[in-house]
């Protein structure tokens, strides 16, 4: 039985894809591993569906493939494949070179969380609700002398 991951899809899915990738640019796997910077052991336990490799080892693979990290983060299920908005977000999160990987996975499942909320949910205000770009929201105006707070004014 495949192990799942945190985010939905088989490690074995990325191991093949990548054990795919690295077939069809007629590399071997110690040629990889040595380009990429990893072990020959830890490709292999990858490509195996064995480990879950970080962010940085996928994006250190994709570059010694020459294909797409962005497609790399996909097949891992780090992505959504579907929106582009929310990927720009996860692209964001995943190129910031300050977080550690843990960080970058918690911010990610965060998002998704918040993503997830049902709109109009009561229950949490501000989250999931929409507004109506029909309708301009009245904003409250205040006037000093309505604030109760007398500000002095030069001559007086």
């Amino acid at each position: 039985m495949a192990k799942k991951s945190k985010v939905g899809l088989t490690v074995e899915t990325l191991g093949g894809y990548l054990r795919e990738q690295r077939d069809a640019a007629g590399m071997s796997l110690r040629q990889l591993a040595e380009q990429a910077g990893v072990s020959n052991p830890y490709l292999s336990q990858i490509e195996r569906g064995l480990r879950r490799p970080s962010a940085e080892v996928l994006q250190q693979l994709a570059k010694a493939l020459r294909i797409s990290a962005e497609q790399v983060y996909i097949q891992a299920g780090i992505l959504s494949p579907d929106d582009d908005q929310i990927r720009s977000v996860e692209l964001a999160v995943l190129a910031d070179p300050f977080l550690s990987e843990r960080q970058k996975q918690a911010l990610l499942e965060v998002y998704h969380s918040f993503r997830m909320v049902i709109p109009g949910d009561e229950s949490d205000p501000g989250i999931g609700t929409h507004v109506s770009n029909d309708a301009p929201t009245p904003t409250p105006h205040v006037r000093p002398e309505d604030s109760g707070s007398a500000t002095p004014t030069e001559g007086n």
